[in-house]
């Protein structure tokens, strides 16, 4: 059955936003979001500043956008692995360290989106931060869920240090070694859960 002109419309609209959004997002990520003007965006996305505006009214909104699918991915890979670990909280921790780590070493890793635009958004009520801070809330809350399952005396504590070293690996990627990411975060890890339950 031929589409409708509306279904037409409505699927063009999906296609003009996400062009967008995957634009923004390549650029945000690559070159910094104060660096990036909505006008380069249309220019790469090859559409009009209206259709940009149309669908997210302001740079703030297409910056909040880029963080919220920022943050789908990452909590996406994160609940892939523990669902393969539902029983075991040392192996769900070694597995977030691992992809964690292969991600810090790719040759293309400029950082954590969070933390990027966090450091460039000092307002904290800027919509982008909010978002930023929530992931990072968010991160600490799953670290303690499992610093609780690993019997730590302290599990906030516990939580607190493993997110200071897993967003201490997110910033320090151009000092690591190839392949030294991970087994650096298991063994400090390791070090820190033998301490936690002394």
């Amino acid at each position: 059955m031929p589409k409708t002109g509306a279904t037409s419309d409505a699927q063009s609209n999906v296609e003009v936003r996400h062009r967008i959004l995957e634009t923004a997002c390549t650029l945000f990520y690559q070159r910094g979001v104060r660096a990036v003007g909505v006008d380069l965006v249309v220019e790469k996305a090859g559409v009009a500043k209206t259709s940009l505006y149309r669908h997210f009214g302001t740079k703030d909104d297409l910056v909040a956008a880029f963080l919220k699918r920022e943050d789908e991915d990452f909590w996406g890979t994160w609940d892939r692995v523990a669902g393969r670990h539902v029983d075991d909280a040392s192996a769900e921790l070694d597995g977030h360290l691992q992809w964690i780590g292969e991600r810090v070493g790719r040759p293309n890793y400029r950082g954590c989106p969070q933390i990027n635009v966090a450091a460039e958004f000092p307002e904290t009520d800027h919509p982008a931060r909010k978002v930023a801070t929530a992931h990072k809330r968010q991160m600490r809350k799953r670290l303690r869920g499992i610093a609780e399952r690993l019997g730590a005396a302290r599990p906030d504590e516990l939580a607190g240090q493993l997110s200071l070293l897993i967003n201490g690996a997110f910033v320090s990627s151009q000092i690591f070694k190839p392949d030294e990411a991970t087994p650096l975060l298991r063994r400090t890890a390791h070090a820190l859960i033998k301490a936690s339950r002394s």
